[in-house]
């Protein structure tokens, strides 16, 4: 009887891919979705803000608590790397510990039930086998580890350290070999997309990226995800819109549209720059803007915060992301003061939240009516009796679903790309559809 394999995968989307890399080399053992059945279970944690964190320390205790005798249970990745010493004391649940370098050397781990923490960060390549999740048709494809930026509240370059990109030929040759697996659809991610080959001398990596990838028989739909606004140019945002396959998707974290919010934020840019930036991308048609803030960030003031729901409401974003400010031992924003009350942050986060609510129903309801291709994952996983469809529009797992309640096309094939008519909005935040042909 073979053994049996439970995984969890928390943070981002580059999480993600580490995780399956980690699938690809313990393909010899067989993958449970009931923890306590499992031999080996794996946590790959992220260390970003106290929620990630708290989220993956209790994820740890509550698979201890259930897991059975003699299985092993493994804690991965950033929370791993970043507190190293105190969890190993703090944390005798777990088996093996291990950072962000070994993710290629998981099953060397498993079977020795060593602990190891590699001095550099792992960085996965064409040579490393992935068994790709939740979907038949998209995968992601990691462009870089680490991070050149200095933002005052991040503490993932103290971690993951400096910008170390692929090479483009290690990337297309990733791409080429998953294209030939049957995915089609693509998303390139790393901590900042547009800084992309920067560390090897090319300044405009993501343009020459988006060259080679267009020349690749069998891809048929891509995006570029997490945009630094001071390493986004205007020629990257016309080599987007002017592209037959990547997708008029712009994710821009912008954090503040304050000036002086910005400087305290050590962003590199000024918000004229970034209204610039954001004004171009509107402007390309059928042009998709996300961005994320951050709401509470020390000294920000109420004026300042009513400055940026401001420019959120009037620019009208088609996703935003808040995050509450998480205050991060080894940052320089750790030592700025004063620091702002938990209630008034979480307060700041709930009115922004309602006019965001506003403007993404404003995005949806711009899309009644359209035809568009979109991907038909598989039954909704919340409604009964509906499929769940994602426009090639639309990144995975974060910008939402279609609801497909009615189709022309008989025998649908989860994966495959349909043309969906938008036909109603359903409560401000759910779109229903319709499918046309395929």
């Amino acid at each position: 009887m073979s053994k049996k394999l439970h995984i969890v995968s928390l943070g981002c989307t580059k999480n993600l891919v580490d995780t399956e890399v980690m699938l690809g080399r313990l393909q010899n053992l067989e993958m449970t979705d009931t923890p306590d059945e499992a031999d080996v279970i794996i946590v790959n944690t992220c260390g970003f803000i106290d929620a990630a964190k708290e989220e993956s320390i209790q994820t740890i205790l509550n698979l201890h608590e259930t897991r059975k005798e003699d299985s092993v249970l493994v804690m991965a990745g950033c929370l791993s790397e970043r507190y190293k010493e105190e969890l190993q004391k703090e944390l005798p649940e777990v088996d093996i510990f291990t950072g962000v370098g070994d993710y290629d050397k998981i099953d060397e781990l498993i079977a020795t039930r060593q602990s190891r923490f590699s001095p550099h960060v792992f960085l996965a390549n064409e040579n490393h086998e992935r068994v790709v999740t939740g979907s038949r048709s998209h995968a992601y494809i990691k462009l870089a580890e680490g991070c050149n930026q200095t933002c005052s509240f991040c503490a993932i370059p103290h971690f993951k350290g400096k910008l170390h990109s692929r090479t483009l030929e290690s990337v297309v040759k990733e791409v080429k070999r998953l294209v030939e697996q049957g995915f089609y659809d693509f998303s390139f991610i790393s901590q900042d997309s547009s800084s992309y080959l920067r560390d090897l001398g090319i300044n405009d990596g993501l343009i020459e990226l988006i060259k080679a990838i267009e020349t690749i028989e069998g891809v048929k739909s891509a995006r570029i995800l997490y945009l630094y606004p001071s390493t986004t140019s205007i020629a990257l945002i016309d080599t987007i819109a002017n592209s037959q396959v990547f997708q008029n998707y712009f994710d821009m974290p912008i954090q503040h549209i304050n000036p002086r919010v910005l400087k305290a934020m050590k962003r590199g840019i000024g918000s004229d720059k970034i209204k610039t930036l954001l004004d171009a991308m509107r402007a390309v048609p059928n042009s998709f803007v996300r961005t994320s803030v951050i709401v509470g960030f020390p000294t920000e003031t109420n004026e300042e915060f009513e400055e940026l729901c401001d420019y959120i409401e009037k620019f009208g974003f088609d996703r935003v992301n808040i995050f509450e400010y998480s205050d991060e031992e080894g940052t320089s924003a750790y030592e700025l003061s004063p620091k702002i009350d938990p209630e008034t942050i979480h307060a700041r986060a709930e009115k922004l939240g309602e006019i965001v609510a506003k403007t993404t129903e404003a995005s949806l309801k711009k899309m009644v009516g359209q035809t568009l291709p979109m991907i038909v994952e598989g039954p909704s996983e919340e409604h009964d009796f509906l499929l769940s469809a994602r426009p090639l529009l639309w990144a995975p797992d974060i910008d939402g679903e279609v609801l497909i309640n009615d189709s022309d096309v008989e025998g649908i094939a989860f994966g495959n790309c349909y043309n969906v008519e938008v036909t109603e909005l359903v409560g401000g935040n759910q779109l229903l559809g319709h499918i046309i042909s395929a």
